[in-house]
């Protein structure tokens, strides 16, 4: 065979490698895919996986991902039954369930997008307006969701996706709002808290003038009980002398006198000017001085 019946069979064969490269296409088990010729769909949406075959350069496949889309909203003012303003931050998650349909409402998944941002926001916008502002942040959020992601579904079949998913990630009041509400907050926890200082301080002198009452008390009850002690124990210091005056008038005359000297002739604190033979230095003379008569009294420094 010449060289140029070979080269003709390599072109040959290479020609019939293009035609049948470009006559087969996969779909994989995330996608599906659309066949068109000239512009018009010519078979049924492929959903299941495989290899397939087209006419070269005649039709084209259009893919679709079967997988879950999401989808990440602005954020929108909206206002509550109860007139109070929030700022709406939301996404959603849906999927293609009819790529003919798809394909023929809005084409791509950027189209998608923009019809189903239109469609959720305006859900979103109904549902909350028909809610308190305490059931948005705090007690049917859920439910919420729920419905809005129902309502959105039944809008956005006809665009061939579902929706599976509706979420409002946060739900606050507008800035102007929220810093008004905290100073209220902050003014009223203020409030509260002087209050509460003042009702403090109110049982803090109550108990401070019931305890000061209470040591008055006690003071007086510990003074008499004192002064009752004393009595009875000078009554008994007298009790005590007078018997031992009756039982020895010399001795107990000499104890007196002994007193007497140590009081008042304490070192450096007394001058006295007297005669050494004056009776109250009898004792000083004769420790055994005898008389009927009663001891000098002691001389006061």
């Amino acid at each position: 065979m010449s060289s140029t019946s070979r080269m003709g069979w390599l072109v040959l064969v290479s020609i019939a490698a293009l035609l049948l490269f470009s006559a087969a296409f996969t779909v994989h088990q995330t996608q599906s895919a659309l066949v068109f010729q000239l512009g018009k769909i010519v078979r049924a949406p492929i959903s299941e996986p495989g290899l397939y075959w087209r006419i070269p350069f005649v039709q084209n496949v259009v893919f679709f991902d079967n997988r879950i889309q999401d989808l990440e909203l602005q954020e929108q003012e909206v206002i509550a039954a109860d007139q109070k303003r929030l700022v709406i931050d939301a996404f959603t998650r849906y999927r293609i369930t009819d790529p003919l349909r798809f394909y023929q409402s809005v084409n791509n998944v950027t189209g998608a997008n923009m019809r189903l941002a239109s469609i959720v926001n305006s859900t979103v916008r109904t549902v909350l307006a028909e809610a308190s502002f305490m059931a948005v942040v705090r007690t049917d959020r859920a439910k919420l969701m729920v419905k809005i992601r129902e309502d959105a579904n039944r809008e956005a079949l006809g665009l061939g996706i579902e929706v599976i998913d509706v979420r409002l990630r946060r739900a606050d009041l507008p800035a102007p709002n929220s810093q008004a509400v905290f100073q209220r907050m902050q003014t009223e926890r203020q409030r509260e808290a002087a209050d509460i200082r003042a009702n403090g301080s109110q049982v803090s002198q109550t108990i401070r003038a019931r305890a000061d009452r209470d040591v008055t008390v006690l003071r007086a009850d510990a003074m008499r009980k004192s002064e009752e002690l004393r009595g009875q124990g000078d009554a008994e210091k007298n009790r005590i002398l007078a018997d031992a005056f009756t039982r020895d008038p010399d001795f107990f005359r000499f104890y007196r006198s002994m007193q007497a000297y140590e009081i008042a002739l304490r070192p450096g604190e007394t001058r006295m000017i007297l005669n050494p033979d004056h009776e109250f230095f009898r004792y000083l003379r004769d420790p055994f001085a005898r008389s009927n008569t009663n001891p000098a009294p002691a001389a006061k420094p």
